[in-house]
């Protein structure tokens, strides 16, 4: 099989309303089968999606649905039409000062209307390919990649074949359109003045019918392990963190829940101690056997109280149940190993209060963590009621207090959408 690559040259420049079919039918010769690879800055020109705009942040926030991540002025985002990139494409090269070029508005209709067009006036059976430049997440460089497509598969699917040992692939799906993307960049670069360039010798994969564009391109958000940059990640871990108090009946992978203890004991603390410790229940029989002692307890302690008669206590200890309804429970128990001891009760009191500070900061460690593995959490306080209990039940050392109790299973519904809390409404400034 041969296979050429060829720039279209001698294309004028573009402006609005340019019959972007026309000027590249003339500048070319072209042949049944021809794949013609087309830079959007021209589509896009064409259009009329150049825009007068001295602030092109603002031009950016207009084009993105989602921020994907930031760096200092870089932004990495999402745009309407499910593209990742920096800057969502608003390119200020090319273009007069104190103007931005957009995206074309849907570069998959602008394709099948370029290759109508083209097909037209040449009376070539013909496929186009709209591209732009892209950055990618694990490699230095830039490449063009397809935006938008017509005329072509822009997928492969090599799943079910095998390979030239008799071995059956199972994953591999080849991204075509941006392979032709990458090659026509090789003749048209990025300052050559040569936006269109011709794949010859590919006719098998012009198709007569227009296809689905470039949109099988996008990577549903349900597969996209990553979807978000490493702070934006954080964020939202800590943003949709919720206490879940009702929980599926699906396992809990005790893996998962590992990743996140390596994650809790991460939390700064007192003298370079590390005062936790994190008890994981994962028998049903011992988790039964806790909650069962720890509710006698509970109900010995609130009889001995005035005015709480079994009706109230009931009602109390019902407060349990998102703990005996989880499917696994975490422990997290305080270790004040390597406090210091103060004869002084205000300073010993001061001592145990940063270890208990420190406690909090790896349970909330533990919990944002466990969203982000996918599980729901209810940080409980039962188990500090009844320590000894808690203790002579899962045969903890005298020195381990018990910290509450954390619920953790799969959400059995979506949690209410908590309002944004203002920032400002908690800050104290002197």
């Amino acid at each position: 099989m041969t296979l050429e690559v060829l720039g279209v040259e001698g294309l004028p420049e573009v402006a609005a309303g340019a019959d972007l079919g026309e000027l590249i039918a003339k500048a070319g010769t072209y042949q049944d089968g021809d794949i013609l690879v087309v830079t959007s800055k021209i589509v896009s020109k064409a259009e009329g999606r150049l825009l007068h705009a001295a602030d092109r942040e603002a031009a950016i926030d207009a084009e993105t649905v989602r921020v994907v991540a930031r760096r200092g002025p870089v932004r990495i985002v999402e745009n309407r039409n499910g593209l990742v990139m920096a800057a969502a494409g608003v390119d200020a090269s090319n273009t007069a000062p104190g103007t931005v070029l957009l995206l074309p508005e849907d570069p998959d209709a602008s394709a099948r209307a370029l290759r109508a067009r083209l097909q037209r006036l040449t009376g070539r059976r013909l496929a186009v390919v709209v591209t732009d430049t892209f950055g990618r997440p694990w490699r230095n460089g830039l490449t063009d990649v397809a935006i938008g497509a017509a005329g072509l598969s822009v997928l492969e699917d090599h799943r079910g074949r095998t390979d030239s040992h008799g071995n059956l692939l199972e994953m591999t799906v080849t991204a075509t359109a941006d392979e032709l993307a990458a090659a026509a960049d090789l003749v048209k670069g990025k300052a050559s003045g040569v936006p269109v360039a011709v794949v010859r010798g590919l006719g098998h994969l012009v198709t007569a019918e227009d296809g689905d564009g470039t949109r099988p391109l996008v990577r549903p958000a349900v597969d996209d392990m990553f979807r978000l940059g490493t702070s934006e990640a954080l964020r939202q871990a800590v943003t949709l963190r919720r206490t879940v108090r009702s929980f599926t009946t699906e396992p809990v992978d005790p893996a998962a829940v590992r990743r996140a203890v390596a994650a809790a004991v991460t939390a700064p603390a007192p003298h370079h101690t590390t005062p936790w410790r994190f008890v994981l229940l994962e028998s049903a029989d011992t988790r039964v056997r806790l909650l069962d002692a720890m509710l006698a307890a509970w109900r010995r302690d609130l009889r001995d109280l005035d005015g709480w008669d079994e009706a109230r206590i009931a009602r109390r200890t019902a407060r349990g149940d998102v703990l005996r309804d989880a499917p696994y429970l975490v422990v997290p128990c305080l270790v004040t190993d390597g406090s210091h001891d103060y004869p002084d009760p205000r300073r010993a009191a001061a001592e145990r209060e940063m270890f208990t500070v420190a406690a909090g900061a790896a349970v909330q460690n533990l919990l944002v963590a466990l969203t982000g593995e996918g599980y729901g959490s209810a940080w409980v306080s039962s188990t500090m009621f009844c320590r000894d209990t808690v203790r002579e039940v899962l045969d903890l050392p005298e020195g381990w207090d018990p910290m509450g109790a954390v619920a953790v299973g799969r959400p059995a519904e979506e949690p209410k959408v908590r309002p944004e809390r203002d920032a400002e409404a908690f800050v104290t400034v002197r």
